[in-house]
């Protein structure tokens, strides 16, 4: 499985979340996953939170266009992008 999955509304984004980290980063290649770092806590959604608001800003697009899918474990998620301005 591919990290990057086009659709025809956008994109699906496979992503492994490192929480907490020092700074907001894409760090690159995680199995077929793409590791991203947070300063966020995964505590009350704010992890989620935060990183909607990164994924957006790194996409250009509106934070309402970037959706998280699903939780496969704590620190995996998988992110729907819809309409993707550009690629980051």
């Amino acid at each position: 499985m591919s990290a990057v999955t086009p659709q025809l509304d956008g994109l699906v984004v496979r992503l492994y979340i490192q929480p907490k980290a020092s700074r907001d980063q894409i760090i690159g290649l995680h199995g077929d996953e793409i590791k991203v770092a947070i300063t966020a806590p995964p505590v009350d959604g704010q992890a989620n939170a935060h990183l909607i608001k990164f994924i957006a800003k790194q996409f250009k697009v509106a934070k309402s266009n970037v959706i998280i899918e699903k939780r496969r474990t704590r620190a995996a998620q998988a992110i729907a992008h819809p309409q993707p301005a550009t690629d980051p």
